[in-house]
Parts: C-alpha cells; sequence; structure tokens
C-alpha cells in the first residue's frame, strides 16, 4: 500500500493556490498549501475582481467576505485618461459595466458585480477559510523539486524557519508559484511566446489625492507624461487602492538597459509628476520592478504534476485577468481532483483540465497584451510620438481641441481611439464567457448565436461547454435565487422541468455511479419561473435536461424526455 502524507500539495499562496486549497478542503480533500513567504501578498498587485471569480466565491460561500473587503463598481467607475491627475483630460471610458449602456448587461448576467479587491486582501480570505476547513497552510516553507511515479509525487521541501529538508509525499501536485515557477520548469511544461517585452515599475505610495479624484472616481487615471511609451503598459498609471489616500503608481523603463535604481527620492518625483502637484505630501511605502510578458503554456500538466496561475499564462495587467483566470484554473481543477482522489472519477478526467485551461490562458494572454498596444492609436489621434516632450503633448491637445477642420477630425479619430479602449475596460465576453472542449463536455452539435462582438458582449447559452446562465428564480419563501445557486458546491447536478422524468435516471445513475446527484426542477416550489426568463433562456423543452458539473459548466444537454444520463455520465467520469 502507498502512503501518502496528504491527497494534494499546492505550491504557492496567490490566488490560484490560495484558490486550489480552500476549494480541496471544502470539497473534504486533505490538501496541504506550502509558501516560502510568511504571509500572503504585501503588495496589491491584481485588484480587478470580475463576475465569474464573484460567482465562484458566492459558491464557496464566502462573497460577502469579498464584498466587505472590495471597493464597489460605483467608486470603480470611470477610466480617466490625463496629463496629469491636475491637468487636462484627455478623455473618460465608463468601465467594468458601470456605464447606462452596459449596466444593465452586466447586471443580468450575474447575481454578482464586480468589485475591486486587491492582492493584498484577496489572498488572506482564501488562505484563512481554507485552513478553517482543513487544509493544512505551511508558511516559510520553500519548494524545492519533486519526483513523481505511477503512485504519487515525493515534493522536497525546506523549512525557512529551521533551515533543514524535509519530503512530503501526495497523490497530486498544484503549481501555483507564479511566472518563476519551479513546479513548471521542472515538469517541463511547454511554453510559448515571448518573455520580457517590455520594463516596468510599481511604486505604492500613501497621499491625500481626494480633491483631485473625488469628483472622478475611478480605479484607474491613465496619464500621458513624457516618457509614457517608454516599456510599462501604454501609459503611466495611477491606480486606487483603497478610496482615495491608498495608491499604486506604474511607469515604464527600458529593459534594454540595466534595472532602474529607484528610491524614496526618485520614487517621490514620479508620484508627483504624474500627478501634477510638486509639493504633494507623499509616504512611499514599496518600489519594485517586474516584466511585461506575452507567454503561456500549452499543456498544463505532466502526470501527476499540474499547473495553474501565473505559472502557466504570464502578461500584463490589462483587463484585469490575472488573478481572475488564475482563481478560475483552480475552479476547474480542484473538482476534478476531489472526484478521482474520491475514486468518483477515472483518471483520465484529469486530462480535461488541460484541454479546457490552456485555450483560456492562451486567449487572455493574448487580449492583454492587445490591449497594452491599443493605446498607440490615442497618441497618433493626438498627432504625436510616443517620445513627446511636454511641450509637444500640450500642442497636441491644443490642435485636437480648436475649432477647426484639422480639429474635427483630430476629435473624430480621438474618439474612436478611446472607443477602442472598450475592448480592455469592458470585455464581458472575455469575462465570462470562457468556452471549454474537452471529453469532460458532450456536445449536441447546436452553437448559439455570435451576431454581437465575441469579447464586448455576454452570450448566455446552454451549450454543452458553457457556463449555466444566470437567471433569476423564485425559491420557497418568495425570495429570488439564481439558478447558479442551485448548483455547485461540488456536485453534479440534473436541472429539468415539471414534466421531466429525470428524477428515476438521476437516482439509477447515482447509485451506479456512487455519486450524490442532485436533482433541481424548474416550476417546482423550490424553484419557480416567475419571471419567465428560464424558459427563454434553457434551451431545453420541459421534459429535458441540463447535466451541470461541480464547476456550474453544462456537461451534457438533451432537449426533450429519454434516457442516456447515466450512459452521460460514465463517459463524462471516464468510467
Amino acid at each position: 500500500m502507498t502512503s501518502y502524507d496528504t491527497d494534494v500539495l499546492v505550491v504557492g499562496s496567490g490566488p490560484a493556490g490560495g484558490s486550489a486549497a480552500l476549494l480541496l478542503a471544502t470539497y473534504g480533500v486533505r490538501t496541504v498549501l506550502a509558501t516560502k513567504y510568511s504571509w500572503m501578498a504585501h503588495t496589491p498587485r491584481a485588484h480587478i475582481t470580475n463576475q465569474r471569480t464573484m460567482e465562484v466565491l458566492r459558491d464557496l460561500g464566502i462573497e460577502d467576505q469579498a464584498l466587505a473587503q472590495g471597493t464597489p463598481p460605483e467608486l470603480m467607475g470611470d477610466t480617466v485618461l490625463c496629463t496629469s491627475l491636475t491637468g487636462d483630460e484627455i478623455g473618460r471610458i465608463a468601465s467594468w459595466g458601470t456605464a447606462d449602456r452596459s449596466a444593465t448587461e452586466y447586471a443580468s448576467a450575474s447575481p454578482c458585480h464586480m468589485i475591486d479587491l486587491p492582492q493584498t486582501y484577496l489572498e488572506p480570505i482564501l488562505a484563512t477559510n481554507a485552513a478553517a476547513r482543513g487544509a493544512k497552510l505551511r508558511l516559510d516553507t520553500e519548494f524545492l523539486d519533486f519526483t513523481q511515479d505511477a503512485d504519487g509525487v515525493t515534493a522536497r521541501l525546506r523549512d525557512r524557519v529551521r533551515g533543514d529538508e524535509f519530503t512530503l509525499r501526495a497523490r497530486y501536485l498544484i503549481g501555483a508559484d507564479g511566472a518563476r515557477s519551479r513546479v513548471a520548469e521542472q515538469a517541463g511544461l511547454p511554453i510559448d511566446g515571448q518573455s520580457g517585452k517590455a520594463g516596468s515599475m510599481n511604486i505604492t505610495f500613501t497621499a491625500d489625492l481626494s480633491e483631485y479624484v473625488a469628483h472622478r472616481p475611478s480605479v484607474l487615471y491613465w496619464v500621458m507624461r513624457p516618457g509614457a511609451h517608454l516599456g510599462g503598459i501604454g501609459m503611466g498609471l495611477v491606480r486606487m487602492v483603497r478610496p482615495w489616500n491608498e495608491w499604486l503608481l506604474t511607469w515604464g523603463y527600458d529593459i534594454a538597459q540595466p534595472p532602474p535604481e529607484v528610491d524614496g527620492e526618485e520614487a517621490t518625483r514620479i508620484v508627483r509628476d504624474l500627478v501634477g502637484d510638486p509639493d504633494l505630501p507623499v509616504e512611499i511605502t514599496s518600489t519594485s520592478l517586474w516584466t511585461v510578458n506575452h507567454s503561456y503554456a500549452t499543456q498544463y500538466s505532466s502526470g501527476r504534476v499540474f499547473c495553474a496561475g501565473d505559472a502557466v499564462h504570464r502578461h500584463p495587467p490589462s483587463n484585469g485577468l490575472g488573478s481572475n483566470t488564475s482563481v478560475q484554473d483552480a475552479y476547474n481543477l480542484a473538482w476534478k481532483l476531489a472526484m478521482v482522489v474520491r475514486g468518483e472519477a477515472g483518471e483520465g478526467l484529469l486530462d480535461s483540465y488541460s484541454a479546457e485551461r490552456a485555450p483560456v490562458g492562451k486567449q487572455i494572454v493574448d487580449r492583454a497584451n492587445l490591449s497594452r498596444d491599443q493605446f498607440g492609436p490615442i497618441f497618433a489621434a493626438l498627432g504625436i510620438d510616443g517620445d513627446s516632450d511636454s511641450d509637444a503633448i500640450t500642442a497636441g491637445l491644443a490642435a485636437c481641441t480648436a475649432a477647426t477642420e484639422d480639429g474635427t477630425l483630430r476629435r473624430k479619430r480621438l474618439r474612436e481611439a478611446i472607443e477602442l479602449k472598450n475592448y480592455e475596460f469592458n470585455a464581458h465576453g472575455v469575462e465570462m464567457d470562457q468556452r471549454y472542449v474537452s471529453a469532460a463536455v458532450l456536445p449536441d452539435g447546436v452553437e448559439p448565436d455570435a451576431a454581437r462582438d465575441l469579447e464586448l458582449y455576454h452570450r448566455p447559452t446552454t451549450t454543452p461547454g458553457a457556463k449555466l446562465p444566470h437567471v433569476w428564480l423564485v425559491g420557497p419563501h418568495g425570495r429570488r435565487v439564481s439558478t447558479l445557486d442551485l448548483v455547485g458546491h461540488g456536485r453534479w447536478t440534473v436541472l429539468t422541468g415539471l414534466t421531466g422524468a429525470w428524477r428515476e435516471a438521476a437516482e439509477k445513475a447515482g447509485a451506479d455511479l456512487g455519486l450524490d446527484l442532485r436533482v433541481v426542477t424548474i416550476g417546482s416550489p423550490e424553484a419557480r419561473d416567475s419571471y419567465g426568463d428560464w424558459a427563454r433562456i434553457s434551451g431545453i423543452e420541459e421534459d429535458g435536461c441540463l447535466l451541470i458539473r461541480p464547476d456550474g459548466y453544462v456537461a451534457w444537454r438533451h432537449a426533450a424526455a429519454g434516457t442516456g444520463l447515466t450512459e452521460a455520465l460514465h463517459r463524462l467520469l471516464d468510467r
């Protein structure tokens, strides 16, 4: 008999690792999370938390904790383009679904709304809940290397307090150890793309900027200053961490040159320059350098080793996709590992993780880098090149506001250039519509309508491989309940209607496979379709059914009364 210290070892405590540990612990899987750090993130880094990630936190029962710590949409507001916080405005973009024309679409897509939740707040929520649910957290524990065989993985770790090394035996290993992942490197995961495209610096600071920003609340103030073209993510950035006195500033540097030395004096100068107040009282709290990457793994696993998060997709922060994609990697993987560990699924189910998530990783890496490049048309519309000085920027703005034929043309081009940035700040389809193709999905050959832009607009559909759409139903006490609240929680669910004869089939399939298979009947007192939205969007008749995976994705769709549920589950679970 093989002896294991734990079922799953998770290396890394960021959004991917923390989510994986919390999910596995919630599903009753013995889990150890090891991080070389003494606690969670000490700088805010990733922060935009989109609706799909909030749905994951809702499924885990911690949405309220995230909402209590996060900044709400009304303060995320308009993305502001300007020459400095005290200078001229170039334009604004109503972002994250807060525009009048997009607010309804965002609100109808999910029971959850977006928030701004920096890593310094998200990671402790994930870690403390993981520990409370049974995961073992090993802080100050550095991963060194691993060996694997047919039965498990043996990891070599170092206790950074005592200084000694020890081994830990697990059934599976998850490498969520960031963009310099040792686990991904040692597993030999193939990485495509380009690393080190450009250089950026982060400066975190505290300063009361309320007089410059409170009247135009935003997470992001993009600043066009001399040198804004240099490396970085397109322009200078003053980012709200906490309204309106805690901030993160991003500026670029020439990656072809030696990395700059950014001391307190230089950091203060950069902050005051982008704010536009030479006497601003500033407290610098940290400085760091990082590189812009355009790289992604084409395979997320090797044997019993799986990687998630920045270990397999590395990109600039444009579109706010980093931590969201990392959490959703873990959400995809955790239930599959849990079912295999419990003997409810064959190991072939685990192959679907890479098949489903690697295309998503490539998509978001490409999108984030394209969004970074799409600042160029704004410079072009103003008639200035990236290395222009203050006089050239001032002249460009003056020409753009002139009551002349040339000014009319420049204003049109500027509006079009700013409109293009909706692909960064309102990419609802990118955020919500990750489609899966794998052996863990049984397609039925019916594809949804694709009339609108697939990146900008969410397409709710019950097509197998898509996330179950959200609609509001009415529960037994007259309160609204989302379709998403009736699925998930680590279980498979059969959704059917009042005339659907699927309960007996579900009981038979559950008994045959040893599954706790939930059946939800739309139209019953627990889930009345009082608004008629389910009938409009379900894609099935009342006697049909949808088989929903534990991660809320449609695995199988049967349009009318029939059989095949047991057979479908056998195929999906590699049984």
